[in-house]
């Protein structure tokens, strides 16, 4: 038996914008629950920008959609579009703490924000502060902005919070797609970010420039493959491609198995 038969499969999380966003607008997170669990899936990742009224986000609604969630045997992640330092570079205090009181809400195990303008300072006692008591995790993700897409911007972020004195105050969702977005080497990022990986986002990016999209990684993409390889084997894989919307249950059930054994 070999090392990679031997590891524990990867918990795999349906990121609720596969389902396709309107479809989710419309519909609502809840309606989307049923076929993600029986596809599998250990996780659901919840979209605030695909909610539909803002009353979808208030704490009531958030502890109900968690308690739906927590009903189909699956644990949440709280994705906000926020992020976690200003275009000033100071950190976004007001908006880390709402994130987190609608992560606590909805029963999250992550939460994830945006980097935003990181400009040398972490200010990590005050991220560990905001997030004391807090079940949720803190990940910041490598977006498809410049600014929040560079390897450099993040290597300097995890050394400013060991300095700091608070380095597990922020860890990483790594998306390996949004490398593609901001030009950047997605295994050179892999290689440099991995001690700090909780979770990864998989997709692989279509087209180009203005018109780049997001696809399902190929299952013959040996890049991807090593991609995983580098990366932690016990962080949680997200499927953020869009699924099959003429059969998304079906397809999502492969999917799964096959991120799984990935």
């Amino acid at each position: 038996m070999n090392a990679k038969e031997c590891r524990a499969a990867p918990e795999i999380v349906i990121v609720a914008s596969a389902f396709g966003a309107e479809a989710v607008r419309s519909r609502g997170h809840a309606a989307w629950l049923g076929a993600a669990a029986a596809a599998g899936a250990a996780g659901f990742e919840v979209r605030r920008e695909l909610f539909s009224h803002e009353a979808d986000a208030s704490l009531p609604a958030l502890h109900a959609l968690g308690a739906a969630v927590t009903q189909h045997g699956m644990w949440a992640v709280y994705s906000t579009p926020a992020a976690l330092y200003r275009d000033d570079g100071a950190l976004d205090a007001a908006a880390l703490a709402a994130a987190y009181a609608e992560a606590d809400a909805l029963g999250a195990r992550w939460l994830k924000l945006q980097l935003g303008t990181f400009a040398g300072r972490a200010d990590a006692v005050t991220i560990a502060k905001i997030g004391a008591g807090s079940r949720a995790r803190l990940v910041v993700e490598n977006g498809q902005r410049e600014l929040d897409g560079s390897i450099a911007n993040f290597v300097a972020l995890f050394a400013a919070l060991e300095r700091e004195g608070a380095a597990d105050a922020v860890r990483m969702t790594f998306d390996i797609g949004n490398w593609d977005w901001s030009g950047q080497a997605p295994l050179e990022a892999a290689v440099a970010l991995a001690p700090h990986v909780e979770y990864v986002h998989c997709k692989s990016s279509g087209g180009q420039g203005a018109r780049r999209f997001p696809v399902a990684p190929a299952p013959d993409d040996q890049l991807f493959a090593k991609i995983l390889r580098v990366l932690p084997s016990n962080a949680p894989r997200g499927i953020e491609f869009p699924l099959d919307e003429r059969e998304p249950a079906e397809d999502a059930r492969r999917r799964v198995a096959w991120l799984a054994a990935a």
